[in-house]
């Protein structure tokens, strides 16, 4: 298993800090959301249908021709690469490390690739995979490149895989309305925008007839009743959406603000997390640990990402233990 963000009974075991004590910032996910609306009996009792109206939602919020519902985007990453005979899969990296992973395990050669070796790569591949935003660092890749690498990995059966779990906030840098096309295929995760991880919801946006194996290959009710029912009441409510995203940007913005003025830039991010390298990733990591604060720790790039506090004491909180490593950088400054 890969690690992630989100491990709170770990590190609270690790720490000796009740887990009620914790703020956790390690995961990209929105911390606040919706009052959910009360489910009816039915969603508990009978199997999930079809035609409840999610699909017509989702189409609609994401402005895509045809999707699929599944068991939170991670279900189609692992799904995906058994639908294709042994390929060449080219990956923009660094990157959510569950890509790589699940392209392997299905016995496909996984090439790491940076955005400005893509041009030169593109002719040996059969796949590229982009996550865009990307996680951990934010990078953008606008649409019209995007659509020019579908455009050539296309005429010969490749595939793009645009993974857009953090689009939500950006809706006009989205691929969504072009995944009809064959060999565009777009993920997005319905858990981190409207705060509901834990209800394990995604959607995979393609032409019907890749869905259609797609959907045979997973089997019948992927998605519970429960999380169709929450999911379609809040990709209707275009009001709510709003307030969200605006809360989100602005957030955002405050959290890069905070992270620049206690001495740890962010060199990149996106509206729900902020990706800093240090050099000191790892002591302000523990000590951050030590009084309760989780973030999430890449050692391999040096890093750390911040996600977004839920409240005033979370954001004052996070301030005072990012004082606290003001000495640590202090001395990578000074280091000869």
């Amino acid at each position: 298993m890969l690690e992630h963000g989100g491990r709170l009974r770990a590190a609270a075991q690790r720490y000796g800090i009740p887990l009620e004590d914790w703020l956790d910032l390690s995961t990209g996910i929105a911390p606040y959301g919706w009052d959910l609306p009360p489910l009816p009996a039915h969603a508990w009792a009978r199997l999930p249908e079809a035609n409840d109206g999610l699909e017509a939602a989702a189409r609609d919020y994401y402005g895509a021709a045809s999707l699929l519902p599944v068991a939170g985007s991670q279900a189609a990453i692992q799904a995906l690469p058994r639908l294709r005979a042994h390929s060449s899969v080219g990956i923009l990296a660094p990157t959510y490390a569950e890509h790589a992973a699940a392209w392997r395990r299905e016995g496909h050669r996984v090439i790491k690739l940076s955005e400005g070796s893509v041009h030169r790569a593109l002719s040996q591949l059969d796949v590229l995979l982009v996550v865009n935003p990307n996680n951990p660092t934010g990078r953008v890749i606008e649409p019209a490149r995007l659509l020019d690498w579908h455009d050539e990995l296309a005429e010969r059966g490749g595939w793009l895989v645009v993974d857009e779990a953090f689009m939500d906030c950006t809706p006009e840098r989205s691929v969504a309305a072009y995944s009809d096309m064959p060999g565009l295929i777009v993920l997005r995760s319905f858990g981190k925008f409207f705060g509901l991880a834990g209800l394990r919801l995604g959607f995979v946006l393609a032409a019907q007839a890749l869905l259609d194996e797609l959907e045979a290959l997973l089997g019948p009710w992927a998605v519970s009743g429960p999380a169709r029912s929450i999911a379609c009441h809040l990709l209707g409510d275009s009001e709510g959406q709003r307030r969200q995203r605006e809360r989100l940007l602005a957030d955002g913005e405050r959290l890069a603000a905070l992270l620049r003025d206690c001495g740890m830039p962010p060199t990149g991010g996106s509206a729900l997390f902020q990706f800093c390298c240090t050099r000191r990733a790892v002591p302000c990591a523990e000590l951050l640990a030590r009084r309760g604060i989780l973030v999430r720790l890449f050692t391999e790039l040096d890093s750390l990402r911040f996600g977004l506090p839920a409240d005033e004491a979370g954001w004052q909180r996070l301030q005072h233990g990012l004082l606290e490593c003001a000495p640590i950088l202090v001395s990578l400054e000074e280091t000869p």
